[in-house]
């Protein structure tokens, strides 16, 4: 007998079939002599029906009443889940953050989990009965409901795998598996048996929208082995798992792009040392993220110098204000955004071993026409920021040169 946690995305649970057809896939995990225990995001569609109520409110809400409005979509699809499963006979009860209890750190709409306490759970389990968890949401050490930021079900479900000791953490969602890229723009993309945290946690980073980043890095940490699949289907999908000697073997795993990016030029800032170091101090006061970072002497070559870097789009309105307000306090010239830009991404174990994919990513790009504004590299990652015009030519090109169209 297992111990298994099944999640369940927005589309899996998107109408009230859906949700009887995740009953039924529960209890058909139980019957094989399995305890189950089920996470479950809000109903498709539901989290983005209530944030745009509490904007008809306010243009700025606060960001704690954001949380409290947000977390009631998992509340609903928990109960209703826990409903289905009784309604086909089966024994099951919902638990909420604060019930579980999952404790998060203050941080509203984008909290982190310190701990999990497994004990209700387990009670729950040892009853007989399917526990159906809320995912998304967590509680502060003051009582404040919190949640974990989109995706933030996904990290829900392996946090929980990882609490209680789960043999594997099944991640049902409305594709297959991971593919060598995203399948709408590129028909020749194939569904990846297995791959790598590492590879995963990178396509998670740069845009691939399967697996949310924190629930692959809290997967690695703990060795949790992470299955991605349909809902609606039996076929095996894509096992997620710590690396091993036949996955160095493919240098570029998959391509990724991210359209989320917004640049920031700020130029003619005093050329001098602790400059770049007071700006970037002061976004990160902010919580901001800060991606891809170039530094280059200004123009005017009277010792000013320019900087540019990424942040996320739903970030940029966010952060406009106080970028200026420390552009000026450095005595910048202007500063400039973009937000029709994308990053386009390769990764691959198999890039350790193997010299000259850099240059060969480049050249396939330039090949196509496709101009390069700004590059960052690690290990086992290229990424390269061009016009968003581009994006679909060049994640075909790379995917079709790369090999990733073949069947292996």
């Amino acid at each position: 007998m297992a111990l298994i946690v099944q999640k369940f995305g927005g589309t899996s649970v998107g109408s009230i079939d859906r949700i009887r057809n995740v009953a039924r896939r529960c209890l058909a995990t139980a019957a094989q002599g399995h305890q189950v225990v089920v996470i479950v995001s809000a109903m498709s569609g539901e989290t983005n029906r209530l944030l745009k109520l509490a904007h008809e409110v306010t243009t700025l809400p606060e960001a704690r009443e954001m949380d409290v409005i947000a977390s009631t979509g998992e509340q609903v699809s928990a109960a209703l889940t826990a409903l289905a499963i009784q309604q086909e006979g089966g024994k099951a009860r919902s638990l909420l953050g604060h019930q579980v209890k999952i404790l998060t750190d203050g941080a509203f709409t984008k909290a982190r989990i310190k701990t999990i306490e497994g004990s209700k759970i387990f009670s729950t389990l040892r009853k007989g009965m399917i526990a159906v968890v809320a995912g998304f949401q967590g509680v502060d050490e003051d009582g404040d409901i919190t949640t974990l930021g989109r995706g933030g079900s996904d990290t829900t479900g392996v946090a929980v795998a990882a609490a209680i000791g789960a043999d594997a953490c099944e991640i049902f969602t409305d594709v297959d598996g991971v593919y060598t890229t995203d399948p709408s723009i590129c028909s020749s993309a194939r569904k990846i048996p297995k791959i790598s945290y590492e590879e995963m946690l990178e396509l998670a980073s740069l845009g691939a929208k399967v697996l949310q980043i924190r629930s692959v890095e809290i997967a690695m940490k703990y060795n949790v082995p992470i299955h991605v699949r349909s809902s609606f289907s039996d076929a095996e999908g894509t096992w997620v798992t710590k690396e091993d000697k036949s996955l160095e073997d493919v240098v570029v795993t998959g391509v990724a792009y991210d359209k989320n990016e917004a640049r920031v030029a700020i130029t003619g800032v005093e050329d001098k040392p602790g400059i770049v170091a007071e700006l970037f101090g002061a976004i990160a006061e902010k919580n901001i993220s800060v991606d891809m970072i170039i530094q280059s002497p200004a123009a005017s070559g009277d010792n000013r110098t320019d900087v540019a870097f990424t942040v996320l789009k739903t970030d940029l309105a966010r952060a406009k204000p106080f970028i200026e307000e420390v552009s000026r306090t450095l005595g910048a010239r202007a500063v400039r955004y973009d937000e029709d830009i994308v990053k386009v991404s390769i990764v691959g174990l198999g890039m350790r071993s193997h010299a000259g994919v850099a240059a060969k990513m480049f050249r396939i790009l330039a090949q196509e026409g496709i101009n390069i504004s700004a590059i960052s590299t690690s290990e086992i990652k290229i990424s390269c920021l061009v016009a968003d015009k581009y994006t679909e030519l060049a994640v075909r090109a790379l995917h079709q040169e790369f090999g990733l169209s073949e069947k292996r």
